[in-house]
């Protein structure tokens, strides 16, 4: 069983071309609860984060809420992930994951999240917030 944090406001999944300068906006004055992940790829730059901090010209996917494991997860710690994303995938919720040094994070889709926190719960998870 894991615990998991629901975090408040709504999130966004977004893309940048390749070589886009990313907005100051998505690093200054984080909030406690604020999580922004950018990854880089020769094909473009994927940025997760609030959706009140997303750039103005990244296209933009629907609305997410995220969730975030409280316990911090071992780097070498093997099936976390896949005891989320099971449940969900089970109840045809989607999700979106990434990972930090200290935990996992899933987004669902704002309008499947009461499926998917439902799924959690059932397979055993503690969902909060």
């Amino acid at each position: 069983m894991l615990d998991i944090a629901l975090l408040p406001g709504e999130y966004a999944v977004c893309r940048l071309a390749a070589g886009a300068t990313l907005p100051y906006a998505l690093s200054s004055g984080l909030r406690d609860a604020d999580v922004v992940t950018v990854s880089w790829t020769s094909d473009g730059i994927s940025v997760i984060c609030p959706t009140d901090r997303a750039p103005a010209q990244a296209v933009m996917e629907t609305t997410w809420r995220c969730l975030r494991v409280t316990a911090p997860a071992a780097l070498a710690g093997t099936g976390s992930l896949a005891a989320l994303v099971d449940p969900l995938a089970e109840a045809r919720v989607s999700t979106v994951t990434f990972s930090t040094f200290d935990t996992d994070y899933l987004l669902v889709p704002t309008v499947r999240l009461t499926e998917g926190t439902t799924a959690l719960q059932r397979a055993g998870h503690r969902v909060t917030g």
